[in-house]
C-alpha cells in the first residue's frame, strides 16, 4: 500500500501508480484542474510521466468559473 497526503488527508492507494491514473479513480477532470506536488506546482505536461510514491504531498485545486 502506498501512503498519499491529499488535500491535507492521507489516503491509501495499491501501489505506485501514475497521476493520471489516481486522478481518473477519484474522478477529477485533468482540465479543471491544478496541482501542487510536493510543494511545487505541477505543471501539465509532466502529468504523465509522474508516477506516485509513498509520502508524496498533493494539493489538488479545482478550477471553477463564473461572473
Amino acid at each position: 500500500m502506498t501512503s498519499l497526503w491529499v488535500n491535507g488527508e492521507e489516503r491509501l492507494c495499491p501501489g505506485s501508480q501514475p497521476l493520471l491514473d489516481f486522478l481518473s479513480q477519484a474522478g477529477l477532470n485533468p482540465k479543471l484542474i491544478a496541482i501542487e506536488y510536493n510543494g511545487e506546482i505541477l505543471h501539465r505536461q509532466f502529468w504523465p510521466q509522474t508516477q506516485l510514491q509513498d509520502g508524496d504531498r498533493l494539493e489538488i485545486v479545482t478550477i471553477v468559473g463564473g461572473g
